[in-house]
């Protein structure tokens, strides 16, 4: 219903609203989050076979340093997905930005972003890697083995879903509500106000779509990020 809504309003282009900025924050969160996973993991003293709780640590470390990096490309992307309008230039959208709050206004929601990318990639990486290890034992495939790889990927992708998805819904409506009028005051007050209006539940409201998106782009980005390390001479994760 949203879907066909969307495409009767603003046209088979609205999928792709906002694809620049989207692109700005995979580019520099997404290559520091995973990028500096291993690295990062392997200093804390840890190593495929370490500890569980180190390396959901490594995970939140390397996402909580990449959300701060790719915050300014989430708050200008969330703002031209929501824009009804007709496509604003970007100059245009991040000029006004600036000119409205400075460049507070492109930390919009930082907070709630951090604590998502904690839990995000603490689960994501931390689900992987303890996946891959079970996978590979249970099966008898390689660590590296693509197989394995890919089972590891959904696993992570469905846990992802689970820890994150109140997080995305909290932090749209912190970047969305009016910079003149604002309707809460901060992460808690939004997550108490959800809750007595709608419900625990609806806090996993879109669980199905959020995992949709998460499985397959888990599934690439590992898959990738597995053979760059490789191809960089580097250990796998």
């Amino acid at each position: 219903e949203t879907a066909s809504g969307l495409l009767k309003t603003e046209g088979f282009k609205s999928f792709w609203k906002g694809i620049v900025f989207a692109y700005g924050r995979e580019m520099s969160y997404t290559s520091i989050k995973l990028g500096a996973y291993a690295p990062v993991r392997d200093a804390l003293g840890a190593g495929p076979d370490a500890p569980i709780y180190l390396k959901f640590l490594a995970g939140a470390i390397t996402g909580g340093t990449g959300s701060v990096v790719g915050n300014p490309f989430d708050v200008m992307k969330t703002l031209a997905q929501t824009n009804s309008k007709s496509s604003v230039p970007l100059t245009q959208l991040v000029g006004n930005m600036y000119k409205d709050q400075g460049i507070q206004g492109f930390y919009r929601g930082v907070e709630v972003n951090i604590m998502r990318a904690c839990v995000l990639n603490a689960t994501k990486m931390g689900c992987y890697d303890v996946a891959k290890g079970a996978v590979s034992q249970k099966t008898g495939w390689s660590r590296k083995d693509p197989r394995t790889i890919f089972c590891s990927s959904f696993i992570a992708g469905f846990f992802m879903t689970i820890t994150v998805a109140p997080l995305d819904m909290i932090r749209t409506k912190l970047m969305n509500q009016p910079t003149d009028k604002k309707i809460y005051s901060g992460f808690r007050d939004c997550l108490t106000k959800t809750v007595q209006k709608d419900g625990v539940l609806s806090l996993w409201r879109g669980f199905v779509p959020i995992w949709a998106r998460f499985a397959p782009q888990a599934t690439l980005q590992l898959l990738t990020i597995e053979f760059l390390y490789t191809s960089c001479g580097f250990k796998g994760i």
